[in-house]
């Protein structure tokens, strides 16, 4: 693929470098530099010494840096980074080092479209090394990027606390640089004017602190080689919790005062994870110190600054009595990518956005790793799967795009920290180390973090290691997953004791693209112990069942014998470790419904069954009714992963049912209900001692699951327990594991003649202080089926109570309320695009409020809306969200078609098993 980095010739260095060759006009030539992918490389920054002086009081902030640049070509221009900062002209300087001469620009001017600063001189700048300094002024913005100003209190009043985010191009807001990810430097760090009580961090140690009166001056020890995303700064009031690791790293985690002992979880996951990874990667961590911060307002879930990671206050802190074990994994999971980063990533980082996956996808497989070293009881590789399915969820749209995708702008940048990056990322990973094996595949990366340590890579880089570790030809493997957008459907079918197989493009909708990979297959005939693989490179091969998998001639599904030597069932991708689907044949199918029912299969197994099966039904390549014959083979299902999965698969049934066959809707919520029941009376409502971590989660989802279907019972049993839990806030009757349940259950009876339930959550949310416990209600909260009730919450998440970070978790509305949520949006798009501008978060308003719907009707007045209101930061969402109504809405058409559907349905549902 033709990379987006554009390349600069001598002869165009030489036409931009020299103004006469570019215009006669200064003006003219100063916009030769506006809308390029890249800057160019007239100059290299080898060197910055940065002073940062923040007014908390004032949200403003002041400062200069000394940039130390080689110059290496002719060029009267030095072209950089800087956005929303007002740069002193008259300060900016440049002093070659082989001589005392300063060199002033005749003219600076910012394009802030594009966030480059274009310094012209009147001369040619000298060959060689040189120092440019600035002087700058900006704001403490409140839109949690660059650098801003996030709030918190202490002792009953209001406080700013001063806070970078830079990743991906927003360290142009704090300071002016060269702010791509090859333009790798070391950083001088220094802040001014800080008040002294307050705790002052960066990536590295503090070298010396000054305190003149009530404010202080804090110097930093400089960094490593690394790129400007990965600089940080954290001033605030904190209190910490520390510990080392077995070679002397200091570790800290930073959290609001007060909150300490939320921080020693992540405390313990953090020392062992560096250990862990020291040995991984067999390199230790390369910084004295790791310092984790909880901040209060954040927009991402974590970010991995170098020695300084920063975090959501839900992503880092567990508070015992009132996390939620789902808390628990979370902040692990999340702590293990994160430093997982600092070797992927901050050590060996990106050459360009391009390979943004190298980073993401690897810090995501390698936290499963982590993870389950450090908690083999949660089998939480088995979750995984949840990262594998979002990523086949994205990529089988028409819209998705390739892991190594092209960026052209800035712009572009924040929407591709997707699913593709992170999932289907890590998913590939997965894949590939399960081909080449755990061993060759370790000592691989190893050798591939040597080798560009302090560097930067491209992706071919990290097959080119991998190739020469394991002598497979990993480059031609792995291009076919990396270059090109989408995964096959792998069709099997038995023909004439022949094992058939094809692979087509998957789409959602129903389409067939032309994509063709080489697939990674594994299968498994009747038993685990038999086990084969192959690479399928063309469209399409036939296998002989006897001579491949060793079975006598006979008939798939039949059953088997002690001998193993008849084929009972077939299944493809055995433990779901490729990113492709399967389609099996009729009877194929059928064999592995009754292996579900007889419980012959992995949990993982089970779950890609039904993962796949539900993909083909909403491609309209499978029937309704023949997906809810498949879901009743799971009637006695009491895993944790294939339950979630079923859960997930039935609410998405449910709203489908609800637009094409509305008279069948109770049909078939009573069906879901009978489908979980045999869990839930399983788990029952209080925590068993020593019960497992998995059985704590799921114990939320079900009671959630039946509460939203409108189970009489469960909604009776979590009105009493709520009504306790307001009377004692301490009651054994309301653990965190099914707080949110009882939430969502007291708001299905919630309506604006009877807001008790309404009122009564939104005091708890004003009474709570922990965030995970916001969160939990603000979700709770919109899931009620009264539209009116939904307007209230929607027009609560704008409100100054509910912070930025969180008001995406306010738009999770019921079927009956997208409506309602789709008109809301309208009215306050002009609020909503100013308070969340660029970045992920404006991107989940559109998605979680435009996908659901299931109307060609709907697309029409979506496309009017946004043509008319136009935001390039959502272009891509936009259209993934479009196609998702189009997919929805063929559904519908699809199922209103089936005509035995109703006799399925009244039989499944009221079936005595």
């Amino acid at each position: 693929m033709m990379s987006p980095t554009r390349t600069h010739s001598k002869s165009e260095l030489e036409k931009l470098s020299h103004p006469s060759r570019v215009s006669h006009s200064s003006s003219l030539a100063m916009e030769q530099f506006k809308g390029q992918p890249r800057l160019p490389k007239f100059a290299v920054p080898k060197r910055y010494d940065v002073k940062l002086k923040p007014d908390l009081a004032a949200c403003k902030f002041g400062g200069s840096v000394a940039i130390g640049l080689d110059i290496v070509a002719d060029t009267k221009f030095v072209v950089l980074n800087a956005a929303e900062l007002t740069v002193n002209a008259g300060s900016v300087s440049f002093t070659h080092g082989g001589s005392s001469k300063v060199f002033k620009p005749s003219k600076a001017e910012t394009f802030e479209e594009d966030g480059i600063l274009v310094l012209e001189f009147g001369e040619m700048l000298p060959i060689g090394s040189g120092v440019l300094a600035i002087e700058f002024e900006g704001i403490l913005n409140d839109k949690m990027k660059g650098f801003y100003r996030s709030t918190y209190e202490y002792n009953g009043e209001k406080k700013n606390m001063a806070v970078t985010q830079f990743e991906p191009v927003d360290a142009r807001r704090c300071f002016p640089c060269w702010d791509e990810p090859a333009c790798k430097a070391t950083f001088k760090i220094t802040l001014d004017g800080v008040p002294s009580e307050l705790v002052a961090l960066s990536n590295m140690p503090i070298e010396e602190e000054k305190v003149n009166g009530h404010l202080k001056t804090v110097s930093y020890v400089e960094t490593p080689i690394m790129s400007t995303y990965l600089v940080a700064v954290v001033v605030g009031l904190f209190d910490y919790v520390e510990d080392h690791t077995s070679d002397g790293v200091k570790v800290r985690v930073y959290c609001q005062v007060g909150k300490a002992d939320q921080g020693k979880f992540a405390l313990h996951v953090a020392v062992k994870t560096l250990e862990l990874y020291k040995d991984y990667f067999a390199v230790p961590y390369p910084l004295p110190k790791l310092d984790m911060v909880a901040i209060p307002d954040f927009s991402a879930g974590a970010m991995e600054n170098y020695g300084l990671v920063t975090y959501r206050e839900t992503a880092l802190l567990f508070d015992e009595q009132h996390s939620a074990a789902v808390n628990k994994q979370r902040v692990a999971t999340v702590v293990a990518h994160e430093l997982a980063h600092q070797w992927f990533g901050n050590l060996v980082t990106m050459e360009w956005w391009t390979h943004l996956w190298l980073n993401e996808g690897f810090a995501t497989w390698v936290s499963y790793l982590a993870t389950d070293s450090l908690f083999p009881e949660w089998k939480i590789w088995t979750q995984f799967l949840d990262e594998l399915t979002d990523g086949l969820k994205l990529d089988g749209l028409e819209e998705s795009h390739p892991i190594e995708v092209e960026i052209n702008h800035a712009a572009e940048v924040d929407e591709i920290f997707d699913a593709i990056s992170y999932r289907k990322g890590a998913s590939v990973i997965r894949m590939l180390q399960s081909y080449l094996g755990a061993e060759v595949f370790q000592r691989s990366l190893a050798s591939y973090i040597k080798k560009h340590a302090y560097s930067n890579a491209k992706t071919e880089d990290l097959w080119a290691a991998l190739e020469e570790g394991s002598g497979e030809p990993v480059n031609k493997l792995m291009n076919s997953w990396t270059q090109q957008k989408g995964y096959p459907v792998i069709s099997v079918k038995v023909k004439d004791q022949k094992l058939e197989f094809d692979q087509t493009q998957f789409y959602s909708s129903g389409s067939q693209g032309d994509g063709q990979w080489i697939v990674p297959i594994t299968l498994s005939c009747g038993s685990y112990d038999v086990r084969k693989n192959f690479l399928l490179q063309a469209k399409s091969e036939t296998l002989d069942i006897k001579e491949f998998l060793g079975c006598s001639v006979g008939k798939v599904g039949c059953g088997g014998n002690k001998d193993n030597a008849i084929c009972s069932w077939i299944k493809v991708n055995v433990d779901q470790t490729g990113f492709y689907r399967v389609k099996y044949e009729d009877e194929l199918a059928a064999a592995l419904r009754n292996a579900i029912e007889k419980k012959q299969l992995s949990e993982t197994d089970r779950f890609g069954i039904l993962d796949d099966s539900f993909a083909l039904s909403m491609a309209r390549k499978q029937s309704f009714a023949s997906l809810l014959t498949l879901l009743s083979a799971y009637r006695e299902e009491l895993d944790y992963i294939v339950l979630s999965n079923l859960i997930t698969v039935s609410y998405k049934l449910a709203r489908i049912a609800a637009d094409a066959v509305p008279g069948l809707l109770d049909h078939i919520k009573q069906f879901f209900i009978g489908l979980f029941q045999y869990s839930a009376e399983k788990l029952g409502w209080q925590p068993k001692p020593g019960e497992s971590h998995l059985d704590a989660m799921l114990r939320g989802e079900i009671l959630n699951v039946l509460a939203v279907f409108g189970h009489d019972l469960t909604l009776d049993e979590a009105t009493r327990r709520f009504h306790a839990f307001l009377e004692d806030r301490n009651t054994p009757l309301l653990p965190p594991d099914i707080r949110k349940a009882v939430y969502v259950a007291v708001m299905q009876r919630a309506s604006v003649s009877n807001q008790s339930s309404y009122e009564s959550l939104l005091r708890l949310y004003r009474e709570s202080d922990l965030s995970q416990e916001k969160t939990r209600i603000l979700s709770s909260l919109a899931s009620c089926p009264d539209p009116n009730i939904t307007l209230e919450v929607l027009n609560f998440i704008l409100t100054p109570e509910v912070r930025s970070q969180d008001a995406v978790f306010g738009l999770a509305v019921s079927s009956k309320g997208r409506d309602t949520a789709w008109t809301w949006m309208k009215e306050n798009w002009e609020h909503i695009s100013k308070t969340w501008g660029s970045g992920f978060l404006i991107t989940r308003f559109v998605s979680a409020i435009v996908s659901p719907f299931a109307s060609f009707d709907r697309v029409k007045e979506i496309e009017e809306f946004f043509k008319a209101h136009p935001n390039p930061a959502i272009t891509r969402t936009l259209k993934q969200s479009i196609e998702r109504v189009q997919i929805n809405a063929k559904w519908v058409q699809s199922v209103q078609s089936e005509k035995n559907l109703a006799d399925v349905v009244t039989e499944l549902a009221y079936r005595k098993y």
